[in-house]
């Protein structure tokens, strides 16, 4: 599970990377689909992913206003910081965790650590897909999806 988790921050860190070629107008006009523009997209994932390891390890969620990171720098500091704490969380993940239950202040109901962890893997495969359409509507090359040839499991 870490390895896909590893995928999808080298695949980040490749959007981050890409869109410092698209003007900050194209990173913030609004698009069809998804969650918006290409930028908050970008941070709408690491919200999600943030508040959701934050949650699995009983912290309380920190509410992170998107009006104050309207730079790509800006979201990409937030995804290195945010990185670390999570990556240190993964790393003693154990299997042993996956059905352990647990509730967070934004949602009712108990959820699965496990069922929380593959989640967030799956949600930002799939807003980068929507970035993947988006870059092509700009005239920008998509970041390869694939996990075959990048390191991974050497």
């Amino acid at each position: 599970m870490i390895k896909l988790f590893q995928y999808n921050w080298m695949v980040r860190d490749e959007w981050f990377e890409r869109c410092k070629q698209v003007p900050i107008e194209e990173l913030l006009r609004n698009r069809m689909g998804g969650t918006g523009s290409i930028l908050y997209t970008l941070f709408h994932i690491l919200d999600v992913e943030y508040s959701w390891i934050r949650g699995i390890q009983g912290e309380p969620d920190i509410q992170f206003q998107y009006e104050n990171y309207k730079t790509l720098e800006q979201v990409k500091q937030l995804s290195d910081s945010w990185n670390k704490e999570t990556k240190s969380f993964l790393d003693n993940w154990s299997d042993d965790l996956d059905s352990e239950k647990i509730t967070v202040s934004w949602m009712e109901g108990h959820y699965a650590k496990g069922e929380i962890v593959r989640h967030l893997i799956a949600h930002e495969i799939h807003h980068m897909g929507q970035l993947s359409i988006w870059a092509r509507e700009i005239g920008i090359q998509p970041v390869s999806a694939n996990v075959i040839d990048r390191g991974l499991f050497k």
